[in-house]
């Protein structure tokens, strides 16, 4: 995902679409075109100015523009921030993301000050954590390919698990024993696993461990010189596991800590070598 000129839409290009260009000017610097425009603009509301203000970015230099202003060609990708409102639908054939964001502007006299700064900082934060989501995504190589996604959780209750799991997912499952339930789901692309709690004190957070599988060993070592070049926290190098399921694995972990594994089932002549201990083996 790469975008090197964004434009903003709202209404009245006074509020959320005036702050989503101060921060992304703020947050990309040259390196992206941003421009913000409405299909009514008014002028830049004061509390917006103040809300920015907060964290250090000026946008008084910043005015209200029309839509109809704006050239379609220096514009790549449009992100429209109305919620109720129907924002403008221009532009041609151009990247479009809808960012639903509540209008803090409000003609109710009941709000005090205070209340209409918090209106504007909850709109300000909203767009800044999506931007920032945006940044992350600029530039990004989609280089692995892929075939199957993989998701392992804790359950307390392994046979109510499975038949809630059989029924979410509309299918029975692949194969079973004592302590995990596998079910493969070619449509969804899915492998999903229930495995037991091991007396774990589970709340929220059962994820286990997430999976892509790749095609095959290349692809895994292949993942591996990428995950470097990345930067990317290896937790286990690749390797041959042979015990349960035998698979060419390397373990990375995500920002959050969470395991995650990018793997590849074993062709037969592969698993003919495999070892007589079962211990894992490393992959070069």
């Amino acid at each position: 995902m790469s975008s090197k000129s964004i434009l903003f839409l709202c209404v009245e290009n006074s509020a959320r679409s005036q702050m989503a260009e101060g921060l992304a000017r703020h947050l990309f610097g040259s390196t992206t075109r941003v421009q913000s425009a409405g299909s009514r603009p008014c002028k830049v509301n004061p509390y917006a100015i103040e809300a920015m203000r907060e964290i250090g970015i000026d946008i008084t230099s910043q005015t209200s523009k029309s839509a109809e202003t704006i050239d379609p060609n220096t514009v790549d990708t449009v992100i429209t921030l109305c919620a109720e409102e129907v924002c403008p639908a221009r532009l041609g054939k151009v990247r479009r993301i809808h960012w639903p964001i509540q209008d803090a502007a409000s003609d109710d006299p009941t709000l005090s000050r205070e209340q209409m700064r918090q209106r504007f900082r909850t709109a300000r934060d909203q767009i800044r954590g999506r931007l920032e989501v945006l940044d992350a995504l600029q530039d990004l190589p989609l280089e692995l390919d892929p075939i199957e996604f993989h998701a392992s959780v804790r359950v307390k209750n392994l046979a109510g698990s499975a038949r809630f799991y059989a029924w979410l997912l509309g299918t029975e499952p692949k194969e079973w024993t004592h302590r995990y339930v596998t079910f493969v789901h070619p449509g969804l692309r899915t492998n999903f696993v229930i495995v037991v709690a091991d007396g774990k004190e589970l709340h929220q957070d059962t994820l286990y461990h997430l999976g892509i599988a790749v095609a095959d060993r290349t692809s895994v070592l292949r993942a591996f010189q990428l995950a470097k070049a990345a930067g990317l926290t290896v937790t286990k190098p690749p390797r041959t596991t042979w015990r349960g399921t035998p698979l060419h694995e390397l373990w990375l972990e995500d920002p959050s800590g969470n395991q995650v594994e990018i793997y590849a089932r074993l062709t037969d002549e592969e698993l003919a070598t495999r070892p007589a201990d079962l211990e894992p083996t490393a992959l070069t």
